[in-house]
C-alpha cells in the first residue's frame, strides 16, 4: 500500500498491533529475571556462593550480547523477516528456560541463562524495528510502549516470587509458559506494518558505515551511559531493599520483594510518559532530563538507606521511573538518523553494546558491597553513566543532524 491508503491503513490498524505485540513482549521477557527473582532459593538449594549467583543474572547479559553482536556482524535483522526472529526467538527462550529444571548445578544452570540471552537477543531489538514500521509519527511513544512491555516483563517474576509459597521450579514453569505463549500470539496476530524497511543482502560493510553516522554515535553513548546505570540497578534493587528495610526493622521478607517489583513496574509508565515527552519536546532534551533525574536518586539511594521509610520507598519509585524512561529515545533516534538500509544492524550494535557494559556493573556492585561490609553506597558507582549520557544528548542536540529527530524537536 502507498499514499493515503497506506497511511488509513496504518492509523486504524496501528494502536492494536502495538498493543498485541506489547503484551507479547511482556510475556516473553519474563524468562529474563525469572532465576534472579528466585536467586535465594537457588543459592540454598544448588549451595551457591554470592559471586555464582550473581551469574544467574549476568550469564542472560552476556548470551544476549553474544546474540546481538552475532546477528549483528551478519545482519540478521535487516536480512530476515522481524516476525520470524521474534517467534524463533521466543521460542528459543522458554526453552533454555524451562531447561533450569533438569539441572542441579550452577555451571549448567549460568550456561543456560547464557542461553537464554541469546534468543531474547533475537527478540527485543527486532521488535524495536518491527513496531517502527507502523509509526512514522508518535514512533517515540510507541517505542516507549515496547521498552514499557520490557519492563513490566522483567518485574512480574519479583511479584511472582512476592506472592510467596511457590517453589522456584514454579517460578520457572510459569515465565517459560508465558513466553511460548507470547511466541503464540506473534504467529497469529501481528503482522508487519505498511512503512517496512527494505530487506538488505548480507553485507558485513553496514557494521562500519553505524560508527561513521555521528548523529547514531552520540545516541548510542548517550544509551551506553543510560546502561550502566539500569540493570545494575534492577538486578540488585531487591537486595538492596532487603537489606534497608531489615536495618529499618519493617516489613516482612516479601516486602522487598513486592517493592522491587513496584519499583522496576513503574518504570513502564515512564516509558509512555518518556516517548510522549520525546515526541513533544524533543528526544535529547528528554533523555538528559530523566537521566539527571535517576542520577540524582542513584546519589540519593545511599543517604535514605536508613529511612525513613517513606522516602526510602518514594526515592527506589521516582528512580525507577526515571532509570528506565528514557531507553526507547535513543532506539528511536538510530531509526530516525540511520539509513533504512542498515537500521536493525544499528539498532543491535547499539543494544549490543549497551547490554555488555551492563555486565560490567552487575558484576561490579556485590564486590563493592563486599568491600564495604554494606550495601549503603553502592549505587555510587552507577553515576558517572548519567553523567557522560547527558553529556553526549546535549551535544547532540546541537549538531545539524539532529534536526531529523522527533520530526524536527531534537
Amino acid at each position: 500500500m502507498e499514499g493515503p491508503a497506506a497511511a488509513a491503513h496504518a492509523a486504524a490498524k496501528r494502536w492494536q498491533v502495538l498493543s498485541i505485540l506489547a503484551v507479547c513482549i511482556v510475556l516473553t521477557m519474563t524468562t529474563w529475571f525469572s532465576a534472579t527473582a528466585v536467586v535465594p532459593q537457588l543459592m540454598e538449594t544448588w549451595q551457591l556462593s554470592s559471586s555464582l549467583a550473581a551469574w544467574l543474572t549476568i550469564g542472560v547479559q552476556v548470551g544476549f550480547v553474544i546474540g546481538a553482536v552475532g546477528s549483528s556482524v551478519i545482519g540478521l535483522s535487516d536480512v530476515m523477516p522481524a516476525k520470524t526472529l521474534m517467534i524463533c526467538g521466543s521460542l528459543g527462550a522458554a526453552i533454555a528456560n524451562l531447561g533450569m529444571l533438569f539441572v542441579d548445578a550452577a555451571l549448567p544452570g549460568i550456561g543456560l541463562r547464557m542461553l537464554t540471552g541469546v534468543f531474547l537477543a533475537l527478540v527485543y531489538p527486532p521488535s524495536l524495528k518491527f513496531i517502527a514500521t507502523w509509526f512514522l509519527r508518535g514512533r517515540g511513544v510507541a517505542l516507549g510502549v515496547l521498552v514499557g512491555a520490557v519492563t513490566l516483563g522483567s518485574a512480574s517474576p519479583h511479584l511472582v516470587n512476592a506472592i510467596g509459597g511457590l517453589n522456584w521450579q514454579i517460578v520457572i514453569i510459569a515465565t517459560s509458559a508465558a513466553t511460548a505463549a507470547g511466541a503464540l500470539l506473534l504467529v497469529l496476530y501481528v503482522n508487519e506494518g505498511p512503512y517496512p524497511f527494505p530487506r538488505a543482502p548480507f553485507n558485513p560493510g553496514r557494521v562500519k558505515q553505524v560508527f561513521f553516522n555521528r548523529g547514531i554515535v552520540l545516541a548510542s553513548i548517550g544509551y551506553f551511559g543510560h546502561m550502566w546505570e539500569l540493570y545494575a540497578m534492577w538486578a540488585w534493587f531487591l537486595t538492596f531493599a532487603r537489606m534497608a528495610l531489615e536495618l529499618q526493622q519493617i516489613g516482612s521478607p516479601a516486602m522487598a520483594s513486592y517493592l522491587t517489583f513496584a519499583v522496576i513496574a513503574v518504570g513502564a509508565i515512564g516509558c509512555v510518559a518518556g516517548g510522549i515527552l520525546g515526541d513533544r519536546i524533543g528526544r535529547t532534551l528528554t533523555t538528559s532530563l530523566m537521566m539527571g533525574l535517576s542520577g540524582g536518586c542513584a546519589l540519593l539511594a545511599g543517604f535514605v538507606f536508613d529511612g525513613p521509610a517513606w522516602l526510602f520507598i518514594l526515592v527506589g519509585l521516582v528512580w525507577g521511573f526515571s532509570v528506565v524512561a528514557d531507553s526507547a529515545q535513543f532506539s528511536t533516534i538510530v531509526t530516525e538518523l540511520g539509513d533504512p538500509m542498515y537500521v536493525g544492524t544499528a539498532l543491535t550494535i547499539q543494544l549490543g553494546i549497551g547490554f555488555m557494559l551492563t555486565v560490567v556493573t552487575i558484576w561490579l556492585l556485590p564486590l563493592a558491597a563486599a568491600t564495604l561490609s554494606s550495601w549503603q553506597w553502592v549505587f555510587l558507582i552507577l553515576l558517572p553513566g548519567p553523567a557522560i549520557g547527558i553529556a553526549a544528548m546535549l551535544l547532540l542536540r546541537r549538531l545539524p543532524e539532529a534536526a531529523g529527530i522527533a520530526m524536527g524537536s531534537r
